[in-house]
């Protein structure tokens, strides 16, 4: 997979069954008006269904959001399943309703970085152009 020259790609995908999209979209379009390619999935994705995404679309990053509460399964299974794709060089990173004490435990995980309701745009952007080319360059 591959950061390459050009924009940083990104997907932002739903996963599970959480119907609510306005975070995810507002992220979208912030990393959209920064220069950089997004790839918005939509809702109801299944871990496979973001990672094939991915995949396909050579991106350097995804974005995850949910607010249903299951972080710790859907974050944890599209990890794994980027590893058995060797795909792991594409960060992962998350936001929505993820309680505090879920944080370290997913970063243990492998996902980057987690983004908690009042985090804002400027900060996602500023987060994602510092760290997207670096992993992949480690």
């Amino acid at each position: 997979m591959g950061v390459a020259a050009g924009p940083i790609r990104v997907v932002v995908a739903k996963p599970g069954l959480d119907g609510h999209d306005r975070g995810a979209k507002v992220i979208a379009r912030a990393l959209r008006d920064a220069g950089m390619e997004v790839i918005y999935t939509g809702l109801h994705q299944t871990p496979e269904q973001i990672v094939d995404t991915a995949i396909q679309e050579d991106a350097d990053a995804i974005g995850l959001s949910i607010l249903s509460g299951a972080h710790n399964t859907l974050f944890a299974a599209v990890i794994e399943l980027l590893r058995e794709r060797d795909a792991a060089d594409i960060l992962v990173f998350g936001g929505g309703i993820i309680p505090e004490a879920d944080i370290a435990p997913l970063k243990e995980k492998g996902v980057a970085e987690i983004f908690t309701p009042g985090a804002t745009t400027a900060s996602i952007v500023d987060w994602v152009r510092a760290n997207v080319r670096e992993h992949a360059g480690a």
